[in-house]
This record gives structure tokens, C-alpha cells and sequence, in this order.
């Protein structure tokens, strides 16, 4: 009687399951060290680049303050995370391009796709290595580049652009619910308001009305100091009237919200974000769409790496007559194409022409689209 050889079959299918669960591994270690290694060096390289020709620019003014070394050292420390991070959708484009396209001209592709490795499973470490560069730059964006550009906007505040002046004239203030300030001028230099008047309304009814020829920022007791102010209180058709010379106030407005705003929403976590647009959206202001742009962008950018891989690895991984120059080339010619994109989706919304959610994800919606018809036309 024959002896059965399922036992052993069985043992030589997993020892086939564990040889190529190997080669996968090694494979998926290959490609990400290559990728992520790819992707620093050319962060490192645009980077040293920028920050050469922005130095070049800003010299006169380094040297017009007398600023030592260890000032502009800890400028380009905070300025450096800031620029990296702006560029990191287009330069990981470009290391899964520039990668890509080498491991196609040299057949590795093709040798890793003849043993068996479909397409969609190489595209595995590709989207590891974007995945872990987006969520990076989520939290970087999110909470410590914000802070970093503190420092980075007060120093070009200081020594690189001219000094900020307000000059809105009618000025309009939501300060409360049922509260709001209106100023004729504002100067920034002295903290000093003209023609300010505070009123309550309550409905279509105005309940009273607080006017000053001038208000000042007391900036020892944190408060602003009306000078010759009239109030007028309103009940029913009865008017009562007071006034004084000065007069100290509590307002939910302070000297910074007459400052420069270069800058600003480059400043601000997340969490910081949220609460300045609250803010804005209940005293009325008008920039609300810019802040509203930046908080999407946070959210938008980190997919923007994922979609741009996606498109890279597609369009590189064939072989072409061109040689790798071309698809590189290729490459820099689409990522342009998208931040031109990009940079007239953002505009429309801060202008308030389009939704702001809208506009920042409409590059990455069409990018999308634009990867899956390659990714269904090229052949590999």
C-alpha cells in the first residue's frame, strides 16, 4: 500500500510560502531604504539651495543690523524645517520618479514583476514610505513648525521687512454677541484709536451707545482708557445721557489685533487656528477664507504625497527609449504643472470666488483621477 505524499507537498508549499514571504520582505526593505534615502537627499539638496540664494538676498540686511552669526544660525534653524516642509509633496515626487525610473532602466522592475510580484503589490512600499512622510508632516505642520515660525516671522518682522504701519481707516468690530466697536483710525505706533464708538443692540434695537473722541491702550493694567466719552442709553423711547473725560474699559479687543498679519496663519497650530477663525468669524472680518485655506492645506498636504507617489510610481516604472533624464525630466514638468495648480486653486478661494475646502482638495481630486487613467492606460 502506497504511501501518501500530502504531508510532504504540504511542507513544500509553505517552505515556497516562506521563501517568497522572504524575498518580499527584502524586497519592501530595498525599495523604502531607496525611496526615504532618495527622498532626504533631495530635500537636502533643494533646501541648501534655497537657503544659499535666500541668504545671497537677505545679506544687506543681516549686515545693515550688525547681526552676529549665532543670530542668523538660529534664523535658518527655524527657516530650514518651514522650507522643507513646503516642499515635500514635490520632492517625494520627484525621489519616487528619480528612484523608478533607474530601477526600470536597469530591469529591475521587470525581473521583480517576472518573479511573481504583481504591480499592485510593489506599489506597497512605495505607499508605506509616503504614509509615513505624510503623517510626519501632518504633525509637523500641525503643531511644531507653527511655533518654530514664531520666532522665523518676528525676526524677518524685525530686521527684513519695512515697519508695519495700519492704516484701514472705518474700522468695523464684532467684540461680542450683541457688541460692536467701530473706530475711525488706528495708530499703531501709540495704541491710539479716534472716533471710537461702542454699541449694543439687542435685536433691531439699539439699548446704548458709548462714544469717545479717542481711546488708548493702558499697557501697564492691560485695558483701554476712553478720553471724552458720551454714553447714551436706550429704554424704550427714554434717552439718558452721561459723560466724562476718562473712562477705563474692558474690551475684547487688544493692540494686536491692529498689528501686521505677515505671517500670521504661518504661526499658528492647529489648535491655535481653530480658535483665531472662531474669533474671526464673530467679529465678521473679512480674511476668514485665507485662515480657513491654511487649516485645509494641513490636511490636504499630507495626501498630496500619497497621490503624487502613486502618479510617480505608475508613469517611471516602465523602461523608456528616453533613458531615466526624460522621465525625470517628466517628472519636474508635472509637479509643475500642479503647483501652478495649486497656487490658482488657493488664490480663487482667498479671494473668497470658491468654497475653501473646495479649492484646496480640487488638485488633489483631479491628480487622483490623472493617476488611476495612467495608471490604467500605460502599459507595464
Amino acid at each position: 500500500m502506497e504511501k501518501s505524499n500530502t504531508p510532504n507537498n504540504y511542507a513544500a508549499a509553505i517552505a515556497v510560502f516562506e521563501v517568497k514571504y522572504l524575498m518580499l520582505k527584502i524586497l519592501d526593505r530595498y525599495l523604502l531604504k531607496k525611496f526615504l534615502g532618495t527622498f532626504g537627499f533631495v530635500v537636502l539638496i533643494l533646501v541648501s539651495i534655497v537657503c544659499v540664494i535666500d541668504f545671497t538676498e537677505k545679506n544687506d540686511d543681516f549686515l545693515e543690523h550688525q547681526l552676529g552669526a549665532g543670530e542668523i544660525l538660529a534664523y535658518y534653524l527655524d527657516y530650514i524645517p518651514y522650507l522643507a516642509s513646503l516642499i515635500t509633496p514635490i520632492t517625494v515626487f520627484i525621489a519616487v520618479v528619480f528612484v523608478t525610473s533607474k530601477l526600470a532602466n536597469n530591469t529591475e522592475i521587470v525581473a521583480i514583476l517576472s518573479g511573481g510580484v504583481s504591480f499592485r503589490r510593489l506599489l506597497l512600499p512605495y505607499f508605506i514610505g509616503s504614509s509615513l512622510i505624510a503623517v510626519a508632516s501632518f504633525f509637523l505642520n500641525g503643531w511644531v513648525i507653527p511655533n518654530a515660525n514664531k520666532d522665523r516671522i518676528a525676526f524677518e518682522q524685525t530686521y527684513i521687512k519695512s515697519p508695519f504701519y495700519f492704516d484701514d481707516r472705518d474700522i468695523h468690530m464684532k467684540v461680542a454677541p450683541e457688541l460692536y466697536a467701530y473706530m475711525e483710525s488706528y495708530n499703531n505706533s501709540n495704541n491710539v484709536g479716534y472716533r471710537f464708538t461702542l454699541e449694543q443692540i439687542q435685536g433691531n434695537q439699539m439699548l446704548q451707545k458709548l462714544s469717545a473722541r479717542r481711546i488708548e491702550w493702558d499697557s501697564t493694567q492691560l485695558k483701554w482708557t476712553l478720553k471724552n466719552w458720551t454714553l447714551h442709553q436706550f429704554d424704550g423711547e427714554d434717552e439718558t445721557i452721561s459723560n466724562g473725560v476718562s473712562l477705563d474699559t474692558t474690551l475684547n479687543i487688544s493692540p494686536d489685533d491692529f498689528g501686521s498679519t505677515y505671517g500670521l496663519f504661518e504661526t499658528l497650530t492647529i489648535p491655535e487656528l481653530n480658535r483665531y477663525i472662531a474669533q474671526q468669524q464673530e467679529r465678521g472680518a473679512n480674511d476668514i477664507p485665507v485662515y480657513l485655506v491654511e487649516k485645509y492645506i494641513r490636511y490636504m498636504s499630507p495626501f498630496t504625497a500619497i497621490i503624487l507617489t502613486f502618479i510617480g510610481v505608475v508613469m517611471s516604472a516602465k523602461k523608456s527609449r528616453g533613458g531615466s533624464g526624460f522621465q525625470i525630466a517628466l517628472g519636474f514638468m508635472i509637479a509643475f504643472v500642479f503647483i501652478i495648480f495649486f497656487i490658482f486653486a488657493r488664490s480663487i478661494a482667498e479671494v473668497n470666488s470658491m468654497d475653501p475646502m473646495l479649492a484646496v482638495w480640487l488638485p488633489n481630486i483631479i491628480f487622483t483621477a490623472v493617476g488611476i487613467f495612467l495608471y490604467r492606460i500605460i502599459r507595464r
